[in-house]
């Protein structure tokens, strides 16, 4: 009997440990904190992380800096205008891959990749791929349509959202941390890839990136 009592005693601490344990796992479980599984994202874009793994190799020289998607994410549906004051959203453009932009003025780098995005556009738009550049100046709204304008760069269509609703809402889902931002949407509005920061999109890995992201049709071209 004397012998049972300190194995006994031994035996709370382990005993108390698993409840804390299994607490703990119950309360990540609710509230994420990593001890359960990630959940498995919308299933309609499963094709756009088959897409994203498919290009992951072409993703190098002047498009490195890319983050191909891991897990299906579908974009939110962003509202913003185009030239004539128009809404417009992002489902617009449902059954084109997207090359989503985020620009401003203010924004030196963008300024500097804007004209790649222009070529850009006018290398590859057509029933199946577009460029959304959406600037988000809020103030001064004939600023950036004069940059456009003095800088010749005719092919890109323009959108705006002078409260930059658009940045606020990529930000939400971890999509925009600076600026300028690009999102890579397939057809079903769901991310193929994202990138922080300028890109030389005119550029021959830019395009054969883009062109595998369209299909093997595109990709030969």
């Amino acid at each position: 009997m004397l012998d049972q009592k300190p194995s006994a005693m031994r035996r709370i601490p382990i005993v108390i440990a698993t409840v804390v344990v299994g607490g703990l796992a119950g309360f990540a479980a609710l509230y994420g904190l990593g001890l359960s599984r990630a959940p498995s994202g919308d299933p309609a874009c499963r094709a756009a992380v088959a897409t994203a793994s498919r290009i992951a190799p072409l993703a190098h020289g002047e498009v490195a800096a890319l983050t191909m998607a891991s897990a299906p994410l579908k974009l939110p549906d962003l509202t913003f205008a185009d030239a004539d004051g128009k809404p417009r959203k992002l489902s617009d453009f449902r059954g084109k891959t997207v090359l989503v932009n985020l620009w401003a003025t203010w924004c030196v780098p963008c300024r500097k990749e804007m004209p790649a995005l222009d070529q850009l556009q006018g290398k590859l738009s057509g029933p199946d791929f577009a460029v959304v550049a959406i600037n988000i100046d809020t103030r001064e709204p004939e600023k950036p349509k004069n940059f456009l304008k003095d800088a010749n760069l005719t092919r890109l269509g323009y959108f705006t959202d002078q409260k930059a609703k658009v940045f606020q809402d990529l930000k939400a889902i971890g999509r925009a941390l600076g600026m300028p931002t690009s999102v890579l949407v397939d057809p079903q509005g769901c991310e193929i890839a994202t990138i922080a920061g300028p890109a030389e999109w005119a550029s021959d890995d830019a395009l054969k990136l883009l062109r595998a992201a369209l299909g093997p049709a595109k990709a030969s071209l």
